[in-house]
């Protein structure tokens, strides 16, 4: 597929011209905040403008909405699910790039209409490309990838709370403890969702839906057999209405994660939701 062999070089070659000799050698006064708590780089701004030009050539039909570009001009969201468009999250995990550790990542998705149809996710430490097109299936580095979870008895969950309020974290916290075993998140949802996919996590979580962080990975674990709703237990789509996202390495994962989160005591959700 000449599309998927394109987009990877591209992002092959920013991950390692931009990202990678910059990683750990960043200057202080190359990283600054955009908004309270959200820090950009040099190596962000940089690395979005090579991917923007490169997938522009690619196909110029579908428009360009960069992480950083919304942040200077958040109306370029605005009707994100009406025709195509590229997705462009230019270093996923910035905070922990920033301060020297990994993991970190390059995320692009191709979207119609609000459905993800092609996603690349890219450890530029690591080399490992997970790529998923709609439809037919998911690969990592070239290779066929089915979820396969854990097989523990309390499923291993990474739970997003760090942006609830510290009494909806509580509660989650408590209702998870009933059932799943809660594990650290990555901070980076480039790792988050192979997480899932691959084997090491079982479910994850994430109160925000910016549309970068999650087109490519939400694409990639349905296509390798797994399962990705927003709160209200509607599919994941670009541009809608749904709030927060339930990620889950099968359906017997997601079931178990929806009785326990996605029930009014643990508080992220109304008393009345409908079924999958």
């Amino acid at each position: 597929m000449a599309l998927y062999d394109d987009v990877s070089r591209l992002m092959r070659h920013v991950a390692a011209e931009v990202l990678v000799p910059r990683f750990r050698r960043l200057p202080a006064e190359e990283v600054s905040e955009k908004s309270p708590g959200e820090i950009v780089t040099s190596a962000d701004l940089e690395a979005e403008r090579r991917l923007a030009d490169g997938l522009a050539r690619l196909c110029p039909s579908a428009r360009v909405i960069g992480e950083e570009a919304v942040a200077a001009d958040p109306q370029l969201l605005d009707r994100s699910d009406n025709g195509f468009a590229w997705l462009i999250d230019p270093l996923d995990g910035t905070a922990n790039y920033a301060s020297g550790r990994s993991p970190f990542g390059i995320m692009v998705a191709l979207i119609g209409d609000g459905v993800p149809q092609l996603g690349w996710i890219l450890d530029p430490l690591s080399g490992r490309m997970c790529f998923a097109e709609r439809g037919q299936g998911a690969t990592c580095n070239g290779k066929v990838v089915r979820t396969r979870p854990t097989g523990r008895i309390r499923p291993v969950a990474a739970l997003g709370t760090h942006f609830l309020s510290p009494e909806k974290r509580e509660r989650v916290h408590a209702a998870a403890s009933s059932r799943l075993e809660r594990v650290p998140v990555p901070m980076c949802a480039a790792e988050s969702y192979p997480r899932v996919a691959l084997g090491t996590n079982d479910i994850a979580m994430f109160q925000r839906i910016l549309p970068w962080d999650h087109a490519a990975g939400a694409l990639f674990v349905t296509e390798a057999g797994g399962c990705v709703t927003h709160w209200d237990c509607a599919p994941y789509r670009v541009g809608g209405s749904g709030k927060g996202i339930l990620i889950a390495a099968g359906r017997h994962e997601w079931e178990v994660a929806a009785e326990v989160l996605l029930e009014p005591s643990a508080g992220l959700v109304e008393a009345e939701r409908h079924a999958a």
